[in-house]
């Protein structure tokens, strides 16, 4: 295998490993929600810190279950993902075609000179 495709499988072992990892040392266990998240955990210990707490504002749109809470916030990071990948492609695209200009350039500009060279002196 080439070095690329060799790095490539050990970048995707370790992410897959980082998503595993948790889930099989059982971090999280001794939780009642193990994967809750930080807007379920917030309030409780803003609470536990300053029992007088108060929230500043409440949403304004309350979704009616986890799992429409959990499909919009997949929703929202593949748009995001979205916008970062096409910003990338334009930018590897823009390079490529930068690239490919100059060395056009380049080489029209040898190739002319080849030919003034192939021609001879100019006669006036």
């Amino acid at each position: 295998m080439r070095p690329k495709t060799t790095t490539t499988w050990l970048l995707i072992a370790a992410a897959a490993l980082i998503a595993v990892l948790p889930l099989l040392i059982g971090s999280g266990s001794h939780l009642e929600e193990p994967f809750g998240g930080v807007d379920a955990q917030a309030p409780e210990m803003a609470t536990e810190i300053d029992p007088g707490y108060e929230p500043w504002f409440t949403p304004f749109y309350e979704p009616p279950s986890g799992e429409i809470e959990s499909g919009l916030f997949a929703l929202q990071a593949a748009i995001g993902a979205g916008f970062i990948g096409y910003f990338f492609g334009v930018v590897r695209t823009r390079r490529k075609l930068a690239e490919g200009s100059g060395s056009a350039a380049s080489t029209q500009a040898d190739n002319a000179g080849a030919a003034q060279a192939d021609a001879g002196p100019a006669e006036h």
